[in-house]
């Protein structure tokens, strides 16, 4: 359908061998394989856990869960995210209390305004790495140590990202990752929780299994079959054919983000000359990893014309994110609105995702751009 798609599967035969294994393996369900891949992925990071489960949102409600948020808290935010970071503060039972971006430039959630959103009632702050470039952890650190929050990193857009040497996923409380078919690491659906705290990571591990104290595969090869259920948990595990395609896909992660980083760096020089365009995040950053390429279009464009004007070319284009506090359920929820999020609300209104993954080639991104540039010259003049 489209000449140049948002995005394109990095899967290989090495992948294909690795599903085969684990189907021909005679257990399907979470077992060595996924032990494999959690061991592996929180090496990589430098965490000292690191828990597998069904997708990324069961990794946000489990570190929710684990964190002791519940109701009568309060949970610091940005709107300018997926939905799920939101919804999974509601489902236990916190309200959601949104913060601004830090500018135009920088999408990513601001320390200055999570200062002036801090109450009587904030548990804890929940960070986004936007597009995979990290929040400044330093500031955000400082605040939540001198106001005794926790803090709960989405990294849904950063696998591989680093603050300061650091990886992403390590700097706060609990780091949460998303294997979401688009995704820089992808299992199709698959998610990870990581952690340095021994008690977060025995508690994830109890809840990620209906809070059994035992597991099928143990079970099954220590020929036991009692077991204690010690809380109110969920079915959030991965089985072994995601985490036999995580393992291939950590192997590629490397390789895969420095192509995203080339790709990157070509648009930003073909895009450079096109009137009243900004590229968040314009300046390189070390240990960004660029999971999506947004643009924040001139004033006078309407958005809506230029998106069916590369759709009409068969270029494949989205939108990164719709501000969640508009949603009409935070809306009802939040009886004195939601303010201060004027930022926010700007670069949702002017933001374009264009297509990018580790295959693209040059020539590709440059139709992307000549096609984009023709569309905001032809739409300017209107």
């Amino acid at each position: 359908m489209w000449k140049i798609q948002l995005h394109k599967l990095n899967i290989g035969n090495d992948e294909l061998d690795a599903v085969k294994e684990a189907l021909t393996s005679g257990w399907l369900a979470l077992g060595k394989r996924t032990e494999e891949f959690e061991q592996n992925f929180a090496d990589k990071i430098g965490a000292k856990h690191a828990v597998a489960v069904a997708n990324g949102t069961a990794a946000l409600h489990l570190a929710n869960r684990i964190l002791g948020i519940g109701p009568g808290d309060e949970v610091i935010c940005p709107t300018l995210t997926f939905v799920a970071g939101a919804n999974m503060i509601r489902e236990a039972g916190a309200d959601v209390v949104f913060a601004d971006i830090e500018s135009l430039d920088r999408l990513t959630i601001s320390p200055t305004d999570i200062r002036k959103k801090i109450s009587p009632k904030t548990k804890a702050i929940q960070v986004m790495h936007y597009a995979g470039y990290p929040c400044d952890m330093t500031a955000i650190g400082e605040i939540a140590a001198e106001h005794g929050l926790s803090v709960i990193e989405d990294c849904a857009h950063s696998p591989g990202a680093r603050h300061k040497e650091q990886f992403c996923g390590t700097l706060g409380d609990v780091g949460c990752f998303s294997f979401y078919a688009n995704k820089n690491l992808t299992t199709g659906e698959g998610g990870m929780l990581v952690t340095n705290s021994d008690n977060l990571a025995a508690s994830a591990r109890l809840l990620r299994s209906h809070g059994m104290t035992s597991l099928a595969h143990n079970r099954h090869s220590d020929k036991t079959a009692g077991y204690d259920v010690q809380a109110l948990g969920y079915n959030y595990a991965i089985d072994e054919i995601r985490s036999a395609l995580g393992l291939v896909q950590l192997k590629k992660l490397d390789n895969a983000n420095n192509l995203r980083r080339q790709a990157r760096k070509s648009y930003c020089e073909f895009l450079s000359g096109i009137p009243g365009l900004s590229v968040p995040f314009s300046e390189a950053e070390y240990g960004a990893v660029p999971h999506i390429m947004s643009v924040i279009l001139p004033l006078s464009i309407d958005r809506t014309k230029v998106i069916e004007h590369m759709h009409n070319a068969g270029i494949q284009t989205s939108i990164h994110y719709p501000a969640i506090h508009k949603f009409s359920y935070y809306q009802k929820s939040a009886p004195n609105g939601n303010p201060g999020l004027e930022l926010s609300e700007e670069a949702e209104g002017r933001l374009l995702t264009l297509p990018l993954y580790p295959e693209l080639a040059v020539t590709e991104i440059k139709t992307v751009c000549q096609t984009f540039a023709s569309a905001v010259e032809l739409y300017a003049a209107i």
